[in-house]
């Protein structure tokens, strides 16, 4: 007889690369067969995932304001260049689509600026139709040319872009703190992905704003991976595409504008990577699709009764907005354990005689490992608290991880050896404007590290002079090697 198996032969720590590629396979998440670079599919478990994750992100949306709506997957060539910063930002990475019969040709959407706003110049009219809020959940394409990889680096993105407009740069800059708020609230407080918001140098912000503010968090092999952006677009595109109000005073003017982009996708694989170990993934409790799974353990003669009180704790479970399964299959119970932890399954409840008999359930939990007894007739209550302190743990974990790998630097060699063991190397620069550019390229190409910004939620003053041009140092920055 074969024997079943319960282990996962990859460390996370000492092989992550390969760790990564296996959990994806293993506990069903994508299947990269399909043979296109940069293109996988999502199977249902990963579906399932992503689905919680954009419920959350848009309940959040909705929460502060914002409407949903969709837009074509294809922009109109014409559109695509009436920002020129934008086109020259963008153009490398478009896919176009060549069109027929003499049609102008359309670009899959990289992001969706000239898409949203030609419409945006026929619903504005007057300062009664601001401030405008609307995202949409999108895909959206790039023609990546370095290596890929499965949900980091993509040529397709699943996620979300607001879009909004205001009738001051005030309300707009608001709006840009509500979005980091947001990253805080939802992608750290729940998804339990810690990250820095980083004001990107001038050199490094997004195509067409006046500035950007990244998310940028880290995987367990010290590469930077960057997530939800918000950027300050000024009045760019609303001068390129005529989005103008009549304000309280009967005069035109043109609106502030602003957009969010979190990549769900790319948020998932900070989940997956961060709290993950080698037995498989570990989900937070209010993200993971399944968060109880039931185990009945039975003989032939009390398979009913078991089976029956599985599917009662189930339905109650359910009752109380608590995702159960029920798994009765004629699998080993090694198996079914093997299952469900590489899924990432919060917890585990075992039924069998011992506990019906007690009025006890037996419950194994994901992360710690570790096995507690609890009466049925809490077990409502009992697996609150315990879904609240499993979330609590791993957010806790992820950010003893993060900040340790933040270390103060003061020159050439500090900053190297910082980024050569997998951190963030932050240190006094001699500008974060265009005059650090310089600076910058040499970081790039001799360190093969990029400088992040600086820290967009609190102000940090230097002290000393740039390590690698002598200059008076006038902004503290972060680097970081990067996907």
């Amino acid at each position: 007889m074969a024997k079943e198996k319960t282990t996962f032969n990859i460390s996370k720590e000492k092989d992550f690369s390969n760790w990564y590629t296996e959990i994806l396979n293993k506990a069903e998440v994508t299947d990269m067969r399909y043979g296109v670079k940069g293109f996988v599919v999502i199977r249902p478990w990963g579906a399932k995932i992503i689905e919680k994750m954009y419920k959350i992100y848009e309940s959040a949306l909705r929460a502060t304001g914002h409407d949903p709506t969709f837009f074509p997957v294809v922009i109109p060539e014409e559109n695509f260049k009436k920002e020129a910063s934008h086109v020259e930002g963008f153009s490398p990475d478009v896919f176009w689509l060549e069109s027929k019969q003499g049609e102008e040709r359309v670009a899959l959407r990289p992001t969706s600026e000239t898409s949203m706003y030609q419409m945006y110049s026929m619903w504005i009219r007057s300062h009664r139709d601001l401030p405008l809020k609307i995202y949409q959940r999108a895909n959206v394409f790039r023609y990546e040319t370095k290596a890929t990889r499965p949900l980091i680096r993509a040529r397709e993105f699943y996620w979300i872009e607001a879009h909004d407009c205001f009738a001051t740069r005030k309300e707009a800059e608001t709006q840009v703190q509500d979005d980091i708020d947001m990253t805080e609230a939802v992608m750290h407080k729940i998804f339990g992905v810690p990250f820095l918001p980083m004001r990107r140098p001038e050199w490094d912000k997004f195509p067409g704003a006046e500035y950007t503010v990244a998310s940028d968090s880290m995987l367990p092999d010290g590469k930077i991976i960057q997530q939800p952006s918000t950027h300050l677009l000024n009045q760019s595109f609303a001068k390129a595409f005529n989005v103008k109000y009549i304000d309280k005073k009967e005069k035109e003017q043109y609106v502030w504008q602003t957009c969010y982009g979190p990549a769900i996708s790319r948020i998932m694989a900070s989940v997956i990577s961060l709290h993950g170990d080698d037995n498989g993934l570990i989900l937070p409790y209010t993200l993971s699709p399944i968060q109880v799974v039931i185990i009945p353990f039975h003989s032939a003669k009390n398979k009913d009764e078991i089976n029956d009180e599985a599917r009662r704790i189930k339905n109650t479970l359910f009752l109380e907005n608590i995702d159960a399964e029920v798994d009765d299959s004629d699998k080993r119970p090694g198996e079914k354990f093997f299952h469900w932890e590489m899924k990432g399954v919060p917890f585990r409840i075992e039924l069998g005689e011992n506990e019906m008999k007690s009025g006890k359930a037996t419950i194994f939990i994901r992360d710690t490992k570790q096995k507690v007894s609890v009466n049925l007739k809490d077990l409502i209550e009992e697996i609150k608290d315990l879904g609240a302190e499993f979330d609590a743990r791993l957010i806790a974990k992820a950010d003893e991880f993060f900040k340790k790998r933040i270390a103060n630097c003061s020159d050439k060699l500090s900053i190297k050896k910082a980024l050569d063991s997998g951190n963030i190397a932050r240190f006094d620069f001699c500008s974060a404007d265009k005059a650090g550019e310089k600076c910058a390229a040499y970081i790039e190409k001799e360190l093969m590290a990029r400088v992040m910004g600086t820290r967009a939620d609190k102000s940090e003053k230097p002290k000393d002079k740039c390590p690698f041009c002598g200059k008076k140092a006038t902004a503290v920055v972060y680097a970081g090697k990067s996907y």
